[in-house]
């Protein structure tokens, strides 16, 4: 072996994404195994630990490379693998004694081109093994972030490999958009879903169609949600159709609402740009059951909302002229608005709202008339006061 050597193994290391000290142990390991499968062990035997000590020691900076059988001074002598009878051990150093060790150096010539072979397969697997511990580590703390990778390929079942640039991860077809169509070499926002390490190594499972992936954009696209402000509470997702999130503010004096959507809709646009065109909806976070209920099967108005908190169903009175809004196209806002909510939803069907229905809608209505009323004025003062300052 020479410094030559050495410096082709790191080049291989750096290549390869690992370690010039982890390559260089899996060399001494190949060379290891390699010798014992050359004295007649089969890997079953290496496996169990049987068969001599061997030590293989690879220089990094001169390039030396020394192959040493290990052997144990005994009396008597009954593993000659691992053992030398102190008579013969006496001749090599007259000061041994019983119980030392002793390294007996193993001539290059020893190793056949067949072992040479076989180190050649022993190290490709160990530095396989290698770079999967290295995406295994690097990208386990990763998990649950929104990564932008490349499209690697796409296989004819239609799964998606994305290149993460150290790793490469599957998107399986229930994680993609169904509107979206995949090509190698495009750039795409994915959420990393699941990092496990199974036995062909490290295993990386990204999602597009994950409601972690819109929470991401809005917090990019609104400030408010980033610094804390505006708190998304809940989201409802069918990916590349249409979505629904519930906002509340922290401050009385910022509406969720308004600061999802922005100005002319440019952040909540830009959102459902990313999403493959995905309807967005926005609607208000509340404490009061009903009245979330009430929120989520927006644009429909409804009446009168009876709750079972225990059994997780609402019963909702709608008007006929409301009715197929509050389903929705094939029952999607509907669906949507008891996936946010947490409760079945069924509707009760009534000619016309009762006066009790349309007073319960009129003071929701009046209620929310009030609240955004306050907010502005609130915003009024604030700014009049720092005018004054």
């Amino acid at each position: 072996m020479n410094r030559e050597f050495v410096e082709a193994l790191t080049q291989v290391a750096v290549e390869r994404g690992v370690t010039a000290d982890e390559l260089i142990a899996a060399f001494e390991y190949a060379l290891r195994q390699a010798y014992l499968r050359q004295r007649g062990y089969k890997q079953k035997e290496v496996e169990e630990g049987l068969g001599p000590v061997v030590e293989v020691q690879l220089d990094p900076q001169t390039g030396e490379l020394d192959v040493l059988e290990i052997r144990t001074v005994v009396e008597k002598v009954e593993n000659p693998d691992r053992e030398i009878s102190l008579a013969d051990a006496l001749t090599y150093d007259p000061d041994v004694q019983v119980g030392e060790e002793m390294e007996f150096p193993v001539e290059r010539e020893e190793f056949t081109r067949i072992a040479v072979l076989a180190a050649k397969q022993v190290l490709t697997q160990r530095l396989k093994e290698a770079e999967r511990n290295r995406v295994h580590t690097e990208y386990k703390d990763k998990e649950g972030e929104v990564i932008t990778g490349t499209v690697a390929r796409v296989d004819n079942r239609g799964s998606v490999y994305v290149d993460l640039g150290r790793g490469e991860a599957l998107m399986p077809i229930k994680e993609q958009i169904p509107s979206e169509r995949y090509h190698p070499g495009q750039r795409v926002k994915v959420y990393l879903k699941q990092v496990q390490r199974g036995s062909k190594g490290a295993s990386l499972i990204v999602s597009r169609a994950s409601e972690e992936l819109l929470r991401y954009l809005l917090r990019q696209e609104v400030p408010e949600i980033a610094e804390g402000i505006v708190e998304v509470k809940a989201v409802a997702r069918e990916p590349g159709s249409r979505s629904k999130v519930a906002v509340m503010s922290h401050n009385p004096n910022v509406d969720p609402i308004g600061a999802c959507i922005g100005h002319k809709g440019q952040r909540i646009q830009a959102v459902s740009s990313e999403l493959g065109r995905e309807r967005v909806d926005i609607i208000q976070w509340s404490p009061n059951v009903r009245e979330f209920i009430r929120n989520a099967l927006s644009p429909a108005q409804v009446g009168n909302i009876e709750v079972d908190t225990e059994g997780k169903r609402a019963r909702v009175v709608v008007s006929k002229d409301q009715h197929s809004l509050a389903i929705g196209k094939a029952g999607q806002n509907v669906r949507l608005a008891s996936k946010l909510t947490g409760f079945e939803i069924d509707f009760e069907e009534a000619e016309e709202i009762t006066d009790l229905d349309a007073a319960i809608l009129r003071a929701s209505e009046k209620e929310e008339k009030e609240r955004v009323s306050q907010e502005a004025k609130n915003r009024f003062e604030s700014l009049f006061a720092d005018s004054d300052e």
